[in-house]
C-alpha cells in the first residue's frame, strides 16, 4: 500500500517506521523541516524495545501533495490540527483511500467531517507506547500496548477486519472493535485524570498518585468526565471509574503525561481536547464540573506564560 502519515511525531514517525519496515510505500508530512530534512537525508532512525533500527526509503515533505493517491491516510498530529490536516487532505484522497484518525482527547472525527465524507474515516486510539523525539529524524519508544480501531458509526465490516490485518502484519498488536467511542472514552478518563493535574502540580503519575490531596483533585476530575461520558450514552465497560483510572495510574506510574511534556518543551498543550473538553459537555448537560474548569484554567495560564497570547 501507499500509506501517508500526517503528523510525524514520536507517534507518526513509529507508525511511518514500521509500515516502512513492513514494505509499505510510506510517505511523511510535517511542518518540522529539520526532522523532514533529516529522514530524507539519513532515513528514519527508531529505538524501542526490539533493538535499534534504521529505516530508509521514507520520502517526507512539509507539503501534503506527497500524500496524492495513498490509500492509507493516518493523521497522527496533535488534536488542535485534526481539522487542518482533514482539509489539507480533501483534494488528495481517491474513493479507495481510508484516513484514519488517531489522539488523545475526544472531537477528532467531529473535526474531519467538516471535510472528509464520514464513511472515509476511521478512528483509532493508541495506548501505552511511551513515544518521544529524540532529534531530528531519530525517534524512541518504550512500548507498542495497543492499537484499537473502529469505525465512526460503530459495527464490524469488512474494511476495518482489513484494517486490523494491515496494523498487525507491521508488527503492531491491533485489534478491531464494534464501540470504538466506548475505547476513546475510556481513554479520555485517564487522560482526564492525570493530564493536567501532572501538569499544573509538575509531577509524575506516581508523584501525583502519593500526595492525597492532588490525587483527590485528580479523582474529582475522573468524576466529572464520567459522568459526561454516562450522559453522553458511552457504554462503559466498567461501572467503577476510580477504580479503573487508579490501576491504570499504577502501572504507568514513572511515566509523565504528555500534557506535562508538552509544557516541559515549552509547547502548547491538548487541553481544550481533554480537560478542557469536559465543561463545555457538562453545560451541554446541565452536569457540574468545576475542577475541570478549574485545572483547566491553570493550564492554560501557564502555557499563556511560555507563548503568550497565541492561539
Amino acid at each position: 500500500m501507499k500509506i501517508a502519515v500526517f503528523g510525524a511525531g514520536a507517534m507518526g514517525s513509529l507508525y511511518a517506521a514500521r509500515f516502512a519496515m513492513a514494505g509499505h510505500s510510506v510517505v511523511a508530512v510535517d511542518p518540522w523541516e529539520a526532522h523532514v530534512s533529516a529522514i530524507n537525508a539519513s532515513g528514519l532512525r527508531m529505538r524501542g524495545p526490539d533493538g535499534d533500527h534504521h529505516i530508509k526509503g521514507i520520502q517526507a515533505s512539509v507539503s501534503p501533495n506527497l500524500a496524492e493517491a495513498a490509500e492509507l491516510v493516518i493523521i497522527a498530529t496533535k488534536a488542535s490540527a485534526v481539522g487542518m490536516a482533514a482539509k489539507a487532505i480533501a483534494p488528495l484522497i481517491r474513493a479507495n483511500t481510508t484516513v484514519l484518525t488517531i489522539q488523545n482527547g475526544i472531537g477528532a472525527g467531529a473535526r474531519i467531517a467538516d471535510y472528509l465524507p464520514a464513511e472515509s474515516t476511521l478512528l483509532g486510539v493508541a495506548d501505552g507506547f511511551g513515544a518521544s523525539m529524540v532529534e531530528p529524524g531519530f525517534m524512541h519508544h518504550t512500548a507498542m500496548k495497543l492499537i484499537r480501531l473502529g469505525e465512526v458509526a460503530g459495527g464490524m465490516t469488512p474494511r476495518l477486519n482489513s484494517m486490523e490485518k494491515i496494523w498487525q502484519r507491521a508488527g503492531f498488536n491491533a485489534k478491531a472493535f464494534d464501540d470504538i467511542h466506548q475505547l476513546i472514552w475510556e481513554k479520555l478518563l485517564c487522560n482526564v485524570t492525570l493530564s493536567a493535574p501532572c501538569t499544573v502540580y509538575d509531577c509524575t503519575v506516581g508523584e501525583l498518585l502519593s500526595n492525597a490531596n492532588h490525587w483527590a483533585t485528580a479523582l474529582a476530575c475522573t468524576k466529572e468526565a464520567y459522568a459526561c461520558g454516562l450522559a453522553e450514552k458511552i457504554r462503559f465497560s466498567f461501572d467503577d471509574p476510580i477504580d479503573y483510572v487508579t490501576k491504570f495510574a499504577e502501572v504507568v506510574a514513572k511515566a509523565s503525561p504528555s500534557m506535562r511534556l508538552d509544557h516541559m518543551a515549552r509547547r502548547a498543550s491538548e487541553i481544550e481536547f481533554i480537560n478542557g473538553a469536559i465543561p463545555l459537555l457538562g453545560k451541554k448537560h446541565n452536569i457540574q464540573t468545576p475542577m475541570n474548569a478549574k485545572l483547566s484554567a491553570k493550564v492554560r495560564r501557564l502555557e499563556e506564560a511560555f507563548l503568550g497570547d497565541v492561539p
